[in-house]
């Protein structure tokens, strides 16, 4: 890996984050919980949370944030990365 490759930041999948994202002009949304992955929205890419409990009776439910609403992001507790799987061929062969 080249330098700068080391220094990207990935969320990755089962770590737990604390969001501060747009909710209104005179207040920001924080969200905390587990990222669970990306999502589009139309053509709006997201992240997807489960919420944490912090959000009371809201625990356990899914929020997803548009990427362009995210103001802050802050890591609370990283997982493991998943191993990516083996991407099986596909070339098609005709004879």
């Amino acid at each position: 890996m080249g330098k700068d490759e080391q220094n990207i930041f990935m969320m990755t999948k089962g770590s737990r984050y604390r969001l501060t994202s747009v909710e209104s002009r005179e207040a920001p949304m924080r969200t905390s919980g587990v990222f669970k992955g990306f999502a589009t929205v139309g053509t709006d890419d997201a992240v997807v949370m489960e919420l944490d409990e912090n959000h009371g009776e809201d625990e356990g439910r899914t929020r997803v944030i548009p990427l362009h609403m995210i103001l802050a992001i802050d890591v609370l507790e990283t997982a493991e990365p998943e191993e990516e799987e083996e991407e099986t061929s596909r070339e098609t062969m005709f004879g």
